[in-house]
């Protein structure tokens, strides 16, 4: 894995004048080393996508479909190497890896059928009001332009696939940065893409270095921004360009709320062993594993010491290792933060019960009680394998300690009651809301985003379609109704 990898310009390979490489958070080998474009490539690139934009929006569905067929085919032949690709730029254990091609090969999928569907057409009689007799309006959707996706580290393969496939779908076309850390999966769909026969020009995937984004950001000629990443560089984004549409998608502290009916061993189990996993699954780095516990006082008691024992049992080390269940963060940076952010906590108050420990860039997987509202921990998105655990009294409570927070991406609530789960849908101030689970659950087909500082727009691929598209009505005039 130490080859050079080019860059896909205008659907072909090029190589630039600079090079980056892509080490290992596990062991810092150099996994791969991939060719950086110039500033004129990345106009080139631009300039293509732009030009070609009408002509992307006019090809037939079934064009667009098959090409979107292809890769998702392509990556199940692929799914091992890649897999290991993944796992080796990012860290993440091999189970979590192939789950996360396995994902990408379903985005693809989703996206050819959305294709095939998608911009219809509806019709609507204006002839309500006598103004509108012998009038029929005639509704479609359109590209709204070229769209610039900026994916993150975290789901390196998946992420840039939920920008890629509905930019597709809708025939938009796509400027991809992927992220500096690990771009080498990103880089693999162009490989299957350029085995399509779309438009040249219709993407690009641009690895240029983040200090190179707000070039690319400030382009009239991509006029929708899609980003993945921190509240801080996302925000900057959408103030930078207030008159550009821009779908973010952010931080979250996930909260998994575990209620007094729910409350058998049988129950308790099930909750401790999903949150336990969850909160550490991608070594925490996702935006909607578990964070924050809130349990009911009546199930408390019986439910720290599970999820305490579930954690001590999730296997860490190796990536490669098919028996490992946490691995690396991205960076030893990334891993001090969180050894910063649980240190200042239990000098605060807060008792450790599992965990707290770091070697390098891995974290011990982590849960803490009594954390004092105002530390650092209980505030953000730590962003890492650690998990706090508060009680609460009733339901009111627990809904009220979920809305405490900034974020409001999703929310995972543990009830057997139907009226508690619609209660829940109403009053969290979240995106998305799990009944009967964590709020790490995501299907890649449906609504996905949050509220507050969360972000604004969804992802899935229809819902993203959709926000790379817009309404333009035809009116008839004549029309016999």
């Amino acid at each position: 894995m130490t080859s050079t990898h080019a860059f896909w310009l205008a659907g072909r390979q090029a190589s630039g004048e600079d090079s980056l490489d892509v080490t290992s958070p596990w062991d810092g080998r150099v996994v791969g080393t991939v060719s950086v474009p110039t500033d004129a490539q990345v106009e080139e690139a631009v300039a293509a996508a732009y030009a070609v934009r009408d002509q992307f929006a006019a090809t037939p569905a079934h064009a667009r479909a098959a090409a979107l067929d292809h890769v998702s085919r392509r990556l199940v032949e692929r799914t091992e190497e890649i897999a290991r690709l993944i796992s080796a730029e990012n860290g993440k254990p091999m189970k979590w890896a192939r789950g996360e091609v396995g994902r990408a090969v379903s985005v693809f999928r989703f996206a050819a059928e959305e294709a095939r569907r998608f911009n219809g057409g509806e019709a609507q009689r204006l002839d309500t009001d006598l103004g509108g007799q012998g009038r029929l309006a005639f509704t479609r959707r359109f590209p709204k332009g070229v769209v610039l996706g900026i994916a993150p580290f975290n789901f390196p393969l998946n992420l840039c696939a939920h920008k890629i496939a509905p930019a597709i779908a809708a025939g938009a076309p796509i400027i991809l940065k992927p992220a500096p850390a690990t771009p080498l999966s990103g880089l693999v769909i162009g490989e299957l893409l350029a085995e399509t026969e779309l438009p040249a020009g219709a993407w690009s995937i641009l690895p240029v270095a983040n200090d190179r984004m707000p070039a690319l950001v400030q382009d009239p000629r991509l006029p929708v921004i899609s980003f993945t990443g921190s509240e801080t560089v996302g925000y900057a984004i959408m103030d930078s360009v207030p008159r550009k549409h821009c779908t973010l998608e952010l931080g979250g502290n996930g909260a998994a709320v575990v209620l007094g009916d729910f409350a058998s061993d049988q129950d308790l189990d099930w909750a401790a062993t999903r949150i336990a996993t969850f909160s550490n699954y991608q070594g925490g780095q996702s935006c909607i594993s578990v964070q924050r516990v809130i349990a009911d006082a009546s199930v408390y008691d019986r439910l720290v010491p599970r999820i305490v024992a579930a954690v001590e049992a999730q296997v860490t080390g190796d990536p490669s290792d098919d028996a490992t269940d946490v691995g690396p963060l991205v960076s030893e940076d990334a891993a001090k933060r969180v050894e910063t952010w649980v240190d200042e906590a239990v000098a605060a108050g807060a008792r450790l019960l599992a965990g707290g420990k770091r070697d390098g860039a891995s974290y011990a997987p982590t849960v803490l009680t009594d954390v004092p509202s105002d530390v650092t921990l209980a505030c953000e998105e730590v962003f890492g394998p650690v998990l706090t655990v508060q009680k609460v009294d009733g339901e009111a409570a627990a809904f009220a300690a979920v809305n405490e927070s900034k974020y409001g991406l999703q929310a995972g609530v543990f009830t057997h009651d139907l009226q508690t789960a619609f209660r829940a849908h109403r009053a969290l101030e979240v995106g998305g809301v799990v009944i009967g689970d964590v709020p790490s659950y995501r299907a890649d087909q449906m609504p996905y985003g949050g509220v507050k500082q969360s972000g604004v727009g969804r992802e899935g691929v229809k819902f993203a379609m959709d926000d790379y598209t817009y309404e333009r009505v035809m009116v008839l005039t004549g029309i016999a109704l």
